[in-house]
């Protein structure tokens, strides 16, 4: 209580976040009964008949499903495999950079499309990628190539999803990344000077060791989203030709449960994947803590 009182000006920043916390977090999971009734909203949560598995059942036998699982899997994976390093190796690059105003004047431009909403972030995207009007095909027809339909192709959507998230996120990203680095002992890279360590020497040795357990938390974080692609980027980005790569969970739950009403089969979808994820984290975080690194917990 002593410590409490003492810190009573802190405790109550939190307020908020518990707040929230409590009403969009912790009060929704009481809903997750939906998943186990024929839920109706006339007769709502307590008065729809139980019907038991029968939901996922239905769920388990859809063709659409593994669709859409196949397509959130496979955009998470594209996204672990060149998204996450983005923000590593740019946060690498800008801590090489010795003129602090210029380093600062990069961080700031690199900051700005985290703050654009995908509303408008997409538009632009579109926009560029246009095989009629968008720059990047005027810059390819003018070295001789074919103008590429990037929205409406099923395999460059995938690319142009991946790449506009790396433009909006990867600069953003390096915050933490520059943090771990500025904590890192100097005298560790004048050490490996004296031993002859070049740049690239020094990063593999020194930068990368010393950011190691900032990059094992997020990558843990980042592998307990797996089974959840960004509804935003994706709604702004997909059109009916690339229904096939680009429908995933947070678009079809929406599209099933809000616009068709199947909110027991959508909530049933919304449990398994909250559970998949569950295991994911506490797998990732098993292994990552066997690897020598602190982990989540």
């Amino acid at each position: 209580m002593k410590h409490l009182s003492q810190n009573r000006f802190l405790y109550l920043l939190l307020v908020p976040v518990a707040i929230y916390l409590l009403l969009f977090k912790y009060a929704p999971i009481g809903g997750e009964i939906i998943a186990f009734k024929n839920y109706r909203l006339a007769d709502g949560i307590l008065g729809s008949p139980w019907v038991g598995l029968e939901q996922f059942e239905k769920l388990f036998a859809s063709k659409e499903f593994y669709v859409v699982l196949k397509n959130t899997l496979l955009l998470n994976l594209y996204h672990l495999l060149f998204a996450f390093p983005a923000p590593i190796i740019l946060a690498l690059l800008l801590n090489e950079v010795r003129v602090e105003w210029y380093k600062r004047t990069l961080q700031n431009l690199l900051y700005i499309p985290h703050f654009i909403s995908w509303v408008v972030l997409g538009s632009i995207i579109i926009a560029l990628l246009s095989p009629s009007t968008g720059i990047v095909n005027y810059v390819l027809q003018a070295f001789g190539f074919e103008p590429i339909y990037f929205m409406a192709d099923k395999f460059w959507w995938p690319v142009s999803f991946i790449g506009s998230a790396i433009w909006k996120e990867a600069g953003f990203g390096t915050i933490l990344y520059l943090a771990a680095m500025a904590a890192i002992d100097p005298t560790l890279y004048e050490a490996a000077k004296i031993d002859g360590a070049n740049k690239l020497r020094q990063i593999w040795h020194v930068t990368l060791p010393g950011i190691r357990s900032t990059i094992a938390i997020l990558l843990i974080l980042q592998v307990g989203k797996m089974m959840d692609v960004g509804f935003e980027q994706v709604y702004a980005l997909r059109n009916p030709a690339v229904t096939g790569v680009a429908e995933v969970i947070s678009t079809y739950v929406y599209t099933r449960g809000l616009v068709n009403l199947q909110y027991s089969y959508t909530t049933a979808l919304g449990l398994f994947q909250s559970l998949i994820a569950l295991i994911l984290i506490i797998s990732v975080n098993r292994i990552i803590k066997k690897l020598g690194e602190r982990g989540l917990w």
